[in-house]
């Protein structure tokens, strides 16, 4: 039975209380939920070890998703807001077991091309009071392909569909995600949870 996460030898581990490395890393989404009828994914990194699960407890596409890392510390929860026209999704920093539910630590708001079709959102992260950034989701139109964009257009991080070293393309429930040196990798998975609640898939 051939394995689903990446191949090449993996990096130097992160401390545990750190989610941004120095170099790029490679991951692998597997679209199942390690709970029993649950609804999420589960995240192993370049050597095959679960780094990060994202859950849904309730029935699909309900209201509240859960990221957590592999002790099972909950890193942000996430709520849907419906509006007449658009999405708009709002994630929440978790500090230890509390949610900072004042007020969201990012912001995702779907627009919809009427003319050519297509999709993207835009994402706007705000850590503090004092700052704030602006991303864009890009290439939403396919279920398994995205980028994470920085407002100068770098691409953050990217997820396709996964191919073994001979070539062969996996099924659309295993994927490849590649996120760029110095970039948050908590903040990009709730970002990946907040793509599957826009297509039904969480």
């Amino acid at each position: 039975m051939a394995k689903v996460h990446p191949q090449r030898p993996a990096p130097p581990s992160p401390p545990s209380d750190s989610y941004i490395t120095s170099r790029r890393e490679t991951f692998t989404l597997w679209m199942k939920s390690l709970v029993i009828q649950g609804n999420g994914y589960t995240v192993f990194n370049s050597d095959g070890e679960i780094v990060y699960r994202m859950d849904n407890y309730d029935k699909k596409c309900s209201s509240e998703v859960y990221l957590m890392d592999l002790q099972g510390k909950v890193l942000f929860t996430r709520l849907r807001r419906k509006l007449r026209v658009f999405g708009r999704w709002e994630g929440y920093k978790c500090n230890g077991s509390k949610v900072d539910s004042q007020k969201p630590c990012f912001q995702v708001r779907k627009h919809c091309r009427i003319l050519g079709g297509g999709s993207s959102c835009e994402v706007t992260v705000r850590p503090n009071e004092a700052q704030s950034y602006h991303y864009r989701i890009q290439g939403l139109a396919g279920k398994s392909t995205f980028k994470i964009v920085n407002s100068e257009g770098g691409v953050m991080a990217e997820v396709k569909r996964k191919q073994t070293s001979s070539g062969v393309v996996l099924g659309e429930d295993v994927l490849d995600l590649v996120v760029e040196p110095h970039v948050d990798h908590s903040l990009v998975m709730a970002l990946v949870a907040v793509c599957g609640l826009i297509h039904h898939r969480m």
